[in-house]
């Protein structure tokens, strides 16, 4: 008896040959291209690039490539992309925004006293215009403050009690 050829046997090559390029190395994908592809020398693009380029060229030959209609479908977006990005690099650039304030989000107002004792010593920082004063310095985050009077790294609203301690965790 006499079976059928294994129509699988294509496709499956296929599937092992995809399986394979992602552990090629960029001069391996370039001969891999002339060997399997039959043209010209691959285009000059990036290793990530010309592995989905041949792996795209390869199912489309094995599968079939896009329909004429799609292919011109494709390109009138890809026109319509470049033309839209070139007519945004010509436009003017807006202008910068204004810097915001120092003190956006921990709303206190200039003249707030925080008070807070560590390692037996009373620390008093006043909210300025500005950020913070602590010792005659003048400091832009509460961190900062928290940083120089502990030595060591603190989350500054924390530090002063402006936090509730149950929603990180105790520090």
């Amino acid at each position: 008896m006499h079976s059928a050829p294994d129509l699988g046997t294509a496709a499956d090559a296929l599937e092992r040959e995809l399986a394979l390029l992602p552990s090629l190395p960029l001069d391996q994908l370039r001969t891999r291209w002339r060997q399997r592809l039959r043209s010209a020398p691959p285009p000059q693009l990036s290793r990530a690039l010309l592995l989905r380029l041949l792996a795209y060229k390869l199912q489309a030959r094995h599968y079939g490539d896009l329909d004429p209609d799609t292919a011109r479908l494709l390109a009138r977006v890809a026109r319509e992309r470049t033309r839209r990005k070139q007519k945004a690099e010509a436009a003017p650039a807006p202008a910068a925004p204004a810097p915001l304030p120092a003190l956006t989000s921990s709303g206190l107002r200039p003249g707030t006293l925080l008070v807070r004792e560590f390692a037996g010593q009373l620390h008093t920082v006043t909210v300025t215009p500005e950020g913070f004063s602590w010792n005659e310095q003048r400091f832009t985050s509460l961190s900062e403050v928290a940083r120089a009077i502990t030595g060591t790294r603190w989350n500054g609203p924390r530090f002063f009690g402006l936090r509730d301690k149950s929603r990180g965790g105790q520090a």
